[in-house]
């Protein structure tokens, strides 16, 4: 049997960081190569399992991500939009498997990690969960059920701390809703309504975003018509359930040709 996929972490230091280096570590299933943080981070040139608060792993957190790069068989990112396009270059320099769970990525962004996929795999998703996955996939089937009389309003909630909203599931969950009724989620899309909005457009994909404790992620697609609602939920208690559903797109994207995939691929959804 040949070597484990070596795998590096970025933004090692935060939350979803630590989460994918234990899920990593505990795995069985690929070696943890590289930790990666911003220049200045105080866990800069520390032992990683020190940092975490165990024992040495012999593996010192880096501020070079070429270096670490150029190590590993796939890069796991949760990090910020200019760090992902960044990120995305040099893994694809590296030709390593880049997996991208950063959400606020505008045009420009996208356009960048599209020209990196010309070189390497990119798997990239709003969100890594089988569970929110399946509900992207019945929100299209919904969608393409009912016509313009049922509107759709997505609603979504998450912890204090997170700083772009709607957030990147929410938008997934508006991308399938607008493919499902055949338009352009940009048309469509009715987000932060405040003070005296008017009547609500015919037609329209409403967002609405809740920030505050620890939430890890709720999420609602609401189909209302005259008399009748449809609710599809989905609700995350740990946010293991992403690093997992991180480490098996890295893992997945071993043998594939260069090019963008996402979470419906690796899940053959």
């Amino acid at each position: 049997m040949g070597e484990l996929p070596g795998i590096v972490i970025t933004g090692a230091s935060g939350r979803m960081g630590q989460m994918l280096i234990r899920t990593v570590l505990d795995s069985g299933k690929a070696r943890l190569v590289g930790a990666v943080e911003r220049p200045g981070n105080p866990w800069i040139g520390r032992d990683l399992g020190e940092c975490l608060g165990g024992a040495p792993l012999g593996l010192a957190v880096t501020d070079d991500p070429l270096d670490a790069f150029a190590k590993a068989q796939a890069v796991i990112d949760f990090t910020s939009p200019a760090a992902t396009v960044e990120f995305a270059a040099l893994a694809a320099q590296a030709r390593a498997v880049h997996v991208i769970g950063t959400t606020g990525l505008e045009p420009e962004h996208l356009a960048k990690i599209a020209a990196a996929a010309h070189h390497a795999v990119i798997v990239r998703a709003g969100n890594m969960s089988l569970g929110v996955n399946l509900l992207v996939q019945l929100t299209k089937k919904v969608a393409q059920a009912l016509d313009a009389d049922w509107d759709v309003e997505i609603i979504e909630a998450h912890h204090g701390k997170k700083v772009d909203a709607p957030s990147g599931t929410a938008l997934m969950l508006g991308e399938a809703a607008a493919e499902g009724r055949g338009v352009a989620l940009a048309d469509v899309r009715d987000s932060g309504r405040d003070g005296i909005t008017g009547a609500r457009v015919p037609g329209a994909i409403g967002f609405a975003a809740i920030r505050g404790g620890d939430i890890v992620g709720e999420h609602d697609v609401m189909f209302a018509s005259p008399g009748e609602r449809i609710i599809l939920r989905h609700v995350a208690t740990d946010r293991a359930i992403f690093a997992r559903g991180a480490l098996k797109a890295a893992l997945w994207g071993q043998d594939k040709a260069p090019g963008e995939y996402s979470m419906l691929d690796v899940l053959g959804l």
